[in-house]
């Protein structure tokens, strides 16, 4: 039973995550390019989300923090890589450069595919292909 309320409660917070990025047009690649066009027709819109995000996960973790353990799971689970490697940065070199080329994220990518249009699934297509290839680089 306490998978089937792992699984509802992530389908739950992953539809209200979509509605959020949906809600602030955060789907809508036209408005990511324009955020990142500083001498251009610059766009502030990912600015406040993005603020909105900060002050939202600093009052939530530490209300979350309080409690001697998760909802639904026996312990909590903190990372504790600290090392920043070549790794870390090559993702997260290769995850700008295709947010800055497409204007999608994973998050705002999927939500945009159940909204429709054909970028958004050649944007997840990309992104199913580089993750397999890591798989298989790594193996």
């Amino acid at each position: 039973m306490g998978d089937n309320k792992n699984i509802l409660a992530s389908l739950l917070v992953g539809l209200l995550f979509g509605l959020g990025l949906t809600v602030s047009g955060m789907v809508n690649p036209e408005k990511i390019i324009g955020f990142l066009d500083i001498t251009g027709n610059w766009d502030p819109t990912l600015l406040v989300v993005m603020a909105s995000a900060l002050l939202t996960t600093f009052i939530g973790y530490r209300l979350v923090f309080k409690r001697q353990k998760p909802v639904l799971a026996d312990a909590f689970q903190i990372p504790t890589k600290t090392v920043i490697d070549r790794p870390l940065v090559v993702g997260a070199v290769l995850f700008g450069v295709g947010w800055g080329m497409s204007g999608f994220c994973p998050g705002p990518g999927i939500s945009a595919a159940a909204i429709g249009g054909v970028m958004p699934w050649a944007f997840i297509g990309a992104m199913a292909l580089g993750m397999w290839s890591r798989g298989y680089l790594r193996a």
